[in-house]
């Protein structure tokens, strides 16, 4: 007799708990392996699993615990409700980024026709995302990384997003072609460049530096940003960024300075973390 759905899982949560995982990445394992949903799965879970099935669980899931993460071993994380690839060219999504997409549509409802520019766009979740909640946007999505671009467009092909591609540094790409958009939004790494040591090795071993670290202070990307805003974003417009706990401060007076009289919004996440500065033009 093979082994049930619950007894594997049983054991990847005693597993990964003991290398330090997290418990429930068994379950999003066996989703992946048996194409299945949550509340499908919980009704599987006295079905016994092929020889198959049981060896690529268990690989997985001892992969996981050596620190590959979840998400690249079953080659996607859900955002704002879609499915996005990911893999070691881009920056998981987190749902703190869902936060940032979440007030900026609500802040832009009456908008009409906006243009969009996602700065550093990854995987393309925000560009995606948004393009998807907001079909009559014109969105740009940029990113200095060509492999994180060729994955964004992959995601843009599956959820159907028109999305416009241009590769380059920051902003620098919409001031070239003397493009101005309505919308900007960002999620820049912020992380300091002396807090990777207490990382953990499924961050900093598996995703792209080029994503995670800011500089010394974590805010190297933000002072270059604010300078190009005044040259890509119109009068009146609004920038939003995710920033690291404890810097919103910092981003908003940075940005303020670029842009004389303009004006800051601080928002904090669900957690109660100030994680968003917003910036009306």
């Amino acid at each position: 007799m093979g082994q049930k759905v619950y007894e594997a899982l049983k054991w990847a949560s005693s597993c990964l708990k003991e290398s330090g995982r997290d418990a429930n990445a068994g379950e999003l394992i066996m989703k992946h392996l048996l194409q299945t949903s949550r509340s499908n799965l919980l009704a599987r879970l006295h079905d016994v699993l092929t020889d198959e099935q049981s060896h690529a669980f268990y690989q997985m899931v001892m992969d996981h615990a050596r620190g590959i993460p979840v998400q690249h071993l079953i080659g996607t994380e859900d955002f704002y409700g879609r499915p996005f690839i990911v893999n070691g060219d881009v920056l998981i999504p987190r749902p703190e980024t869902e936060e940032l997409v979440y007030h900026t549509l609500q802040k832009i409802k009456e908008w009409k026709n906006p243009i969009i520019a996602d700065i550093g766009t990854g995987s393309g979740a925000i560009a995606v995302t948004v393009k998807a909640e907001r079909p009559d946007a014109e969105v740009y999505a940029i990113d200095l990384s060509a492999a994180a671009v060729k994955t964004a467009r992959q995601n843009a092909a599956a959820h159907e997003a028109e999305v416009l591609f241009l590769e380059g540094d920051l902003a620098a790409p919409l001031a070239e072609r003397e493009l101005a958009v309505d919308i900007l939004l960002s999620n820049p790494p912020y992380i300091p460049l002396d807090e990777q040591q207490t990382l953990s090795t499924v961050v900093v071993d598996y995703e792209p530096h080029l994503a995670l670290f800011g500089g010394k202070d974590g805010l190297d990307l933000y002072r270059r940003l604010a300078e190009q805003i005044p040259f890509v974003v119109k009068k009146g417009g609004l920038v939003g960024v995710e920033t690291g706990a404890g810097q919103t401060e910092e981003v908003a007076a940075i940005f303020r300075a670029s842009c004389p009289g303009s004006k800051t919004e601080i928002l904090h996440d669900i957690n109660g973390k100030d994680r968003m500065v917003f910036l009306r033009v």
